[in-house]
């Protein structure tokens, strides 16, 4: 990755701050180049992409082929009319709500679990929500390796197990050197991807058009008969996508400041690269049904449920237009190009994840490479339990307590935030800003997984079983407001002032690039990234301390003291005084 003497300086600090920073330890720590700022601010000096190219890479993340197969489970089962309007309900839901979760991410340079933290869940409680987001990447690295697995099988004949070790191995090297190796292999790759997946398709849709007569009038499982019933359970397994929204973010977080003169370029790739993937996934979604549809109607109608793999879609498809070996062979390199593609993604965006998690609990950072193997040691346990034959009840599950959490994240923001004026504007993510739990959040998500578990379970009768993410939704944006105001907003913040006189945002609202030195590392870091701290200096001046040394740190020697819970309150604004 990038060696900038920032991300260098990170790697000292993170291995080196609670040991005091031994020489030994601070060295080898230097030589790491694993740090992608997993549970901190994303400086300037480290942002050196334009906002095209950022937004580039993180669309290229958007290969995965557990979409096609998706849209083909729901269109099975629910006919294609039902399928493709919960597909486009899903979307429009994911969009609206990924938005302004998207927008905070891109605009002061943080990962979701930084925004969760002054988005009503605290300094802890935000775990919660990381540990909701790492199950996320678990499950679909599990999903996308069982597809590449099943290519493997197809085409050189690989048992399974191994297909799912060899699928699980081969992201590791690309992972481990972070976003540049990412961005490398997301821009090179993409046009490869493309080509691959839809000129087939589009040669197949203008030579034989019944094909596609076939497919709109295709009834799946049921009578064909529309219901708003079968549409919400096609959005339920839809929904469970959104925390795909998360993995763009870690891409977005690096975008850079935005200006007047990169106003346009900014604001296109944040809406097509942030929310703006649903529109991809759902496009990708319906182009499964469609392949599916293909299948059991043009190539083989004893295929069934199988028809939902995206092997056995592409291999179909191939077939009908070249001889079988050079099928194999293109349905191969599809195959493992999108997997990898997608799976680098799972890996670096879960082992930030649960490298933010651990070191917040443990104080201490063993770096990065430890959680990308736990992270796949997962993903292969799920591969092996053959998760991707139950993936519509599994998705379907998930969905409930993914939406409950993401629902709470942005109603927070737009309603606490910009409505209520009970919560502050600027995403507060620093130890000794805040407090350790704010009950808004974990309340919401709580209720809200509860009541959609229940009603997904069947304990308010088999008719109410669909919308459960409905309920989840729904709960999620009435009980965050009104628990905000019954607390009246005193969780939100342990301080209102940092301590540090200069302001954190520059005059065009960006993150300030102003570096302070940190006195108990001895490096600079950017101003966002820093608070006063609680130890004056030799002569009895003002010093500073970086949120990672905080982090890292086991004492409260360094942190200031909370402010009187009467002067914690909102301006005309929103800004808390």
């Amino acid at each position: 990755m990038i060696q900038t003497v920032e991300a260098l300086e990170v790697s000292v600090h993170a291995l080196g701050v609670r040991a005091g920073a031994r020489g030994g330890d601070a060295r080898s720590a230097a030589e790491d180049s694993l740090e992608d700022y997993a549970f901190r601010y994303v400086p300037r000096s480290f942002r050196r992409w334009s906002a095209l190219s950022v937004g580039g890479t993180a669309l290229g993340s958007i290969a995965f082929l557990a979409d096609f197969s998706i849209g083909a489970s729901v269109g099975l089962e629910h006919g294609t009319t039902n399928a493709v309007l919960g597909i486009l309900l899903a979307s429009v839901i994911i969009f609206v709500v990924g938005f302004p979760v998207a927008y905070y991410a891109a605009r002061y340079n943080l990962d979701l679990d930084l925004i969760a933290r002054g988005s009503g869940f605290g300094y802890h409680g935000s775990i919660i929500t990381t540990v909701v987001f790492a199950g996320f990447t678990c499950i679909f690295f599990a999903l996308e390796g069982a597809i590449m697995a099943q290519g493997l099988e197809v085409a050189v004949g690989i048992p399974l197990p191994v297909g799912y070790v060899i699928s699980t191995v081969v992201v590791i090297p690309i992972v481990i050197y972070g976003m540049r190796a990412l961005e490398r292999l997301q821009f090179w790759t993409t046009p490869l991807w493309l080509a691959l997946a839809l000129l087939p398709l589009i040669w197949v849709v203008f030579t034989q058009p019944d094909a596609v007569t076939e497919f709109i009038g295709f009834e799946g499982a049921s009578d064909g008969t529309v219901s708003f019933s079968a549409v919400v359970a096609s959005a339920a397994v839809c929904f469970a996508l959104t925390p795909q929204l998360a993995e763009q973010i870690d891409y977005i977080r690096v975008m850079p400041p935005r200006r007047a003169a990169n106003s346009r370029s900014w604001w296109a790739a944040f809406v097509f690269s942030g929310p703006g993937w649903v529109i991809f996934s759902g496009t990708k979604q319906v182009i499964g049904l469609f392949l599916a549809v293909y299948l059991v109607t043009k190539v083989d109608p004893a295929l069934a449920d199988r028809a939902a793999e995206p092997v056995k879609q592409f291999l179909g498809m191939y077939q009908s237009l070249v001889p079988d070996w050079i099928a194999l062979a293109l349905v191969l390199l599809l195959i493992v190009v999108a997997q990898v593609k997608i799976n680098v993604t799972n890996a670096y965006s879960g082992s930030l994840a649960w490298s933010n998690v651990y070191t917040r609990v443990k104080k201490r950072y063993p770096g990065r490479t430890v959680f990308v193997i736990f992270n796949l040691a997962i993903a292969l346990s799920l591969m092996l339990m053959d998760v991707f034959s139950l993936i519509s009840f599994v998705l379907s599950l998930y969905a409930n307590v993914v939406m409950a959490w993401f629902v709470t994240i942005s109603a927070d923001i737009v309603i606490n935030k910009h409505l209520l004026r009970l919560s502050p504007l600027f995403p507060e993510f620093r130890r000794g800003m805040l407090h350790n739990w704010n009950p808004v959040g974990p309340v919401s998500v709580g209720l809200a997984s509860l009541l959609s578990l229940l009603c997904f379970a069947g304990a308010f009768g088999p008719a109410m079983q669909p919308f459960s993410v409905l309920i989840a939704i729904g709960v999620a944006v009435v009980v965050t407001p009104l628990m905000a105001i019954a607390t009246r907003g005193r969780y939100y913040l342990r301080r209102t002032s940092d301590g540090i006189p200069s302001p954190i945002l520059d005059s065009e609202g960006n993150p300030s690039g102003e570096r302070l030195r940190c006195h108990v590392t001895g490096y600079t870091f950017e101003r966002p990234d820093m608070l006063a701290s609680a130890e004056s200096g030799p002569r009895g001046e003002l010093q500073f301390v970086s949120s990672l040394a905080l982090t890292l740190d086991d004492s409260d020697r360094y942190v200031l003291p909370a402010e009187p819970a009467t002067t914690l309150h909102p301006d005309g604004r929103g800004r808390m005084l």
